[in-house]
């Protein structure tokens, strides 16, 4: 409706409307601008269909009407105004958010008078009056910014705009606001506003102060923060935010009114500003401070002051910071987890870990230990909430907030790094508690230290296992201090006892076995221990111990009673960690679990539909869901000799696949597993039910409207239905709103909509083009009318791929292209020659033969090249007749290759690997003047340092090649022509044709190097060898 912006606009800023409708009229706007306020988009260029779903009368997807112009224009400075003025902070982010919604589309281009109304409101910093207009507009500022925040360098120039004209201003008051003055909440909130545009600008690239054009910017005040100088006022303000008391509200000390829960001072805007200057500080030091040498060129400098000045300069505020909770004062959780981050980095730095060392045993012992604590919060909801504790617990989020994770990260760099310094008073330290546990009377037990000195022990299990001098003190450790605890009425010590069983279940044991069948036997308890945790922890500890010599004499007896076991713990609680235990047993014990495979299935059937039903907002659930699948699809797998067992498993699996493919892509997240279970049930069983049927044509509507990316795990189980029952993929169909559509027009639909696709990979096309060869080679004499439009499509992109530095793509080509002459040469012959392109398609062929490494490749070229030869000389197109000398050389020389493959492949399995030997025993770490070196660090830099200079985000976090995995068709290609010996073929074809036509087969001999007709008697000799064998074995009737 033309001016309803406006309309909704004068409704927010109205004070004296009701709060509930001008809240809804904000959200109401913000809906209206993101979806109409330009073509709303898929990230591969495609048009979305309006957020409420409407369809158009036909059933298409309806396409939300667009905001007229004059809307735009009047909408954009009220908007401004309004969101400058809004004090309430829901309206106002619901105004920001609105904001950035225009500014993806219309900023800078379409919008410059924006960044200069934000500006000149910030400018008004100086006057007390203007503080909520200036805190708003640097509010938007930042919505501004965070817009390019991951951009690469070419797409960065509106940033690096904002920067150069923004930063001149935001300095200053970040000085004055950072100030020993400064106390007011309105101070820390403009500050935190000013430390995420720095954060926004600077967490992934440094502004070089250039112009949007990379032309250098003519102001001297632009600020090119690679330059030292113009970093260090930056670093200034932060230090004094660090530094910055934060007295307890009953002091009456500025800054006042501190909140007293911890959920109000998480929330407290100077808690919040200490944050983010730890955060911005962390990933400084990360991204510039570690590996300095490794940076790129334009910010070496910058990266060498940072690790040399930089990082030892804020030692001092972050342990000043970290030293709050020891002496009694509080500090969030997120400040102590990004403080004790920067600490592990400077472990890791000469300059900065010498001027640590004096101070580790305060470090770890007064910061670390404390912090790895159990609270008396967590051992509420150990006992009261479970479910939440283990939720907690086995967080993935956890590495990123939790202070217990990051104190654990610092005490094994500690340990790994500088260990000489370190390594033996720790263990002193923590052997001391245990052994004062062990002596103390119960009702006066520490057990909360305790707790934490297994933690401690546990996280340096890599450290401990690894050296002999320290492994063998471990099994003292297990009996006297772990043992105990499986019986300890402490829930918390049980707990972790299961826990340390999966840090040390490879310790070296050197008693008779007494030990390890007595720990399987304690863990085993636990299974159905009173506490939830207890039994989680437990059931992940098994999954270690089974893979312990001489564990399964203790466990397969009992194997009944441990699936029950599971399955109990899983029906209580979604843990993918215990269903990935469940799966390693079952993988473990593979051929024993086919009399309970049935039931298996039936349980993690069952499972996943509990999971499944539990709701999208439990992500526990969801991730055990996906165990499930991966858990069954392992059950397949072990019983995969046996398909007989399938059949019993089809009931409660068929639908299962069904419910994923169906449903319009609603359980996406599951389709990758369910693919896989639909390859297995139409791989190993040697017919496919009626009832597996009914997933084909589910495959293709998926792939028509929401599973296009699948194409590479659709192949297969499409593969198989047209393999194992051809009669029926050729005469099926399905009826569709358009009418019956057979299923051979499903598969080549799909291979057409791939490789014409932009957006699909080279490996989905090569993957897609596969599926004509299963047509090829199942139908045999039945599919000749598609020859031609298999030829339209391969020659197609044999075309774009000529030139191609991969030649992976004209190889599967050439596979398609030598099954359709394996199939029928005069057919495809004659398509070849309708589109004149005979002579290009075999010079191009033979060409890239010497360059085809895998044994499709080359098998579908010999068994291609040679069929041509099938057919009497004078009905060969001039081209090819002329090149038959060349053909019967290439293909003779490719099929002694394959020969000589086959044959050193052999050996080399024969042949056994002797490990390397090798021992760090008496490593003990890096000297304190040495920095760490680690090559995944370094590769992970040279990484970033690509995707900085303008490299592909997906490539960054992907890594290089990672389309190159799925180039192979070898390893899950099958057909009728695995059973067709090349050299058997290249034997018969040959002499055939010498014998049909022997005149002109001499004159092709008499042209043949004299290399190839050796090479073709050795054939023939080896070929007659071993058919000659093949008949002696075999028995007479």
């Amino acid at each position: 409706v033309p001016g309803a912006t406006l309309m909704l606009i004068a409704i927010t800023e109205e004070k004296q409307v009701q709060y509930e409708v001008r809240q809804a009229a904000a959200i109401q706007l913000k809906n209206i601008c993101r979806e109409c306020w330009a073509e709303r988009m898929s990230y591969l260029g495609h048009p979305l269909p309006s957020i409420d779903g409407a369809t158009n009368p036909d059933g298409t997807p309806q396409q939300s009407p667009l905001l007229s112009d004059e809307d735009k224009h009047a909408v954009k400075p009220k908007l401004i105004e309004c969101l400058l003025t809004e004090p309430d902070k829901s309206i106002r982010d619901l105004m920001a958010e609105t904001l950035h919604c225009i500014a993806i589309h219309d900023f800078p281009d379409k919008w410059p008078e924006l960044l200069p109304v934000l500006l000149q409101a910030v400018s008004q910093s100086a006057d007390p009056s203007q503080a909520l207009r200036v805190h708003n507009a640097l509010l938007a500022m930042r919505k501004v910014c965070k817009r390019y925040e991951y951009k690469s360098r070419e797409q960065r120039g509106p940033l690096n705009e904002i920067v150069t004209h923004s930063f001149p201003l935001l300095l200053p008051l970040a000085q004055r606001l950072s100030g020993p003055t400064e106390h007011s909440l309105e101070a820390a909130m403009m500050l935190k506003q000013i430390l995420k545009i720095f954060w926004s600008s600077t967490q992934f690239y440094l502004p070089n102060g250039n112009n949007a054009d990379g032309s250098a910017c003519a102001s001297s005040s632009s600020p090119a923060l690679a330059n030292p100088n113009a970093m260090e006022p930056w670093f200034e303000v932060l230090k004094a935010v660090l530094v910055k008391p934060l007295p307890e509200a009953n002091t009456g000390l500025e800054p006042k009114d501190q909140p007293t829960t911890k959920e109000e001072r998480n929330a407290w805007p100077w808690w919040k500003v200490k944050k983010w200057a730890a955060q911005i500080m962390t990933r400084l030091f990360s991204r510039y401070g570690i590996h300095p040498n490794y940076a790129e060129d334009e910010v070496k400098e910058f990266a060498k002051y940072f690790s040399t000045n930089v990082a030892p300069s804020f030692l001092g505020p972050i342990c000043e910071t970290l030293n709050l909770r020891p002496s009694g004062q509080f500090c969030t959780d997120r400040v102590v987890h990004l403080c004790l981050s920067f600490v592990d980095l400077a472990v890791e730095l000469a300059p900065t870990y010498k001027l640590l060392k004096p101070h580790m045993d305060f470090l770890l012992y007064k910061v670390c230990f404390p912090a790895m604590c159990l609270t008396e919060e967590d051992i509420d909801e150990f006992e009261n909430d479970p479910h939440e504790f283990v939720h907690k617990q086995n967080s993935p989020l956890a590495d990123f907030y939790d202070p217990r994770m990051s104190a654990i990260t610092l005490v094994t760099s500690a340990v790994k790094y500088r260990g000489q310094d370190t390594m033996q008073p720790l263990l002193g330290f923590l052997t001391e508690i245990l052994q004062r546990y062990n002596a103390t009377e119960e009702a006066s037990r520490n057990h909360i230290e305790k707790d934490c000195a297994l933690l401690m022990f546990g996280s340096l299990s890599e450290v401990l296992l690894g050296k002999k001098k320290y492994a063998s003190e471990l099994e003292g450790l297990m009996v006297s201090s772990v043992f105990p605890d499986f019986n300890s009425p402490v829930g918390f010590l049980r707990c972790r006892a299961c826990w340390m069983v999966q840090r040390f279940s490879e310790t070296p044991w050197t008693d008779d076995g007494t030990h390890l069948r007595n720990l399987i036997q304690l863990v085993l308890q636990r299974l159905s221990d009173p506490a939830l945790p207890c039994q989680i922890e437990a059931s992940k500890a098994l999954r270690f111990l089974i893979e312990v010599e001489g564990a399964h004499v203790t466990l397969l007896p009992v194997l009944p009673q441990i699936l029950n076991e599971y399955f109990r713990i899983m029906n209580e609680i979604g843990n993918d960690e215990v269903v990935a235990a469940l799966q390693v047993i079952i993988d473990t014990f593979g051929e024993h679990i086919e009399p309970h495979a049935i039931a298996l299935v039936t349980q993690l059937s069952s499972a996943f539909k509990n999971y499944v039903d539990a709701g999208e907002d439990d992500d526990d659930a969801a991730m055990a869901a996906a165990q499930c699948l991966e858990c069954i699809n392992t059950v397949l797998k072990g019983t995969c000799e046996h398909p007989e067992l399938y059949k019993g498993m089809e009931g409660h699996l068929v639908p299962l696949v069904l419910q994923i493919l169906g449903n319009d892509g609603e359980y996406l997240e599951y389709v990758e597993f369910a693919l896989d279970t639909l390859t297995f049930l139409t791989y190993f069983p040697l017919q496919i039910s009626p009832q597996l049927w009914e997933a084909f044509p589910l495959l293709y509507v998926a792939f028509e409207n929401w599973a296009f990316d699948y194409m590479i795990l659709m192949a297969p189980p499409l593969n198989n239905f047209i393999t194992k029952d051809p009669r029926h993929f050729l005469t099926a169909s399905v009826e569709t709103p358009e009418g019956a559509v057979k299923y051979i027009d499903m598969i080549f639909s799909i291979v057409s909509k791939t490789v014409n696709e932009d957006r699909s990979t080279e490996s989905e096309q090569r993957k897609a083009l596969s599926l004509y060869m299963s047509v090829l080679h199942n139908c045999t004499g039945q599919v000749d009318n598609y020859v031609p439009i298999i030829n339209d499509i391969a020659l197609a992109k044999l075309g774009q791929q000529v030139n191609a530095e991969n030649p992976s793509t004209r190889h599967v080509i050439f596979q398609v292209l030598g099954s359709a002459l394996y199939y029928n040469p005069e057919l495809q012959l004659g398509e070849l020659e309708k589109r004149g392109v005979t002579q290009q398609v075999f010079t191009q062929w033979i060409k890239e033969i010497d360059s085809m490494e895998g044994w499709l490749s080359q098998k579908m070229t010999v068994l291609g090249l040679l069929s041509t030869l099938r057919l009497p000389a004078s009905s060969l197109p001039q081209h090819v007749g002329s090149m038959i000398p060349n053909i019967i050389t290439a293909a003779v020389k490719l099929a002694g290759k394959m020969k000589e493959d086959t044959e050193k492949g052999q050996k080399d399995d024969d042949a056994d690997i002797e490990p390397e030997a090798g021992d760090d025993d008496e490593w003990e770490g890096f000297d304190e003047n040495e920095d760490v070196t680690n090559p995944n660090d370094e590769a992970y830099m040279s990484a970033l340092n690509k995707l900085t200079a303008g490299g592909d985000v997906s490539q960054f976090l992907l890594g290089d090649g990672w389309d190159d995995d799925f180039d192979d068709l070898d390893d899950d290609f099958h057909s009728p022509i695995d059973s067709v010996e090349e050299l058997h073929f290249v034997n018969d074809v040959l002499k055939e044709a010498y014998q049909r036509e022997p005149e002109v087969y001499q004159q092709v001999q008499a042209a043949l190097p004299a290399d190839t007709v050796a090479s073709c008697q050795q054939l023939f000799a080896a070929v007659d060898a071993q058919r000659s064998q093949a008949g002696a074995s075999t028995p007479a009737s």
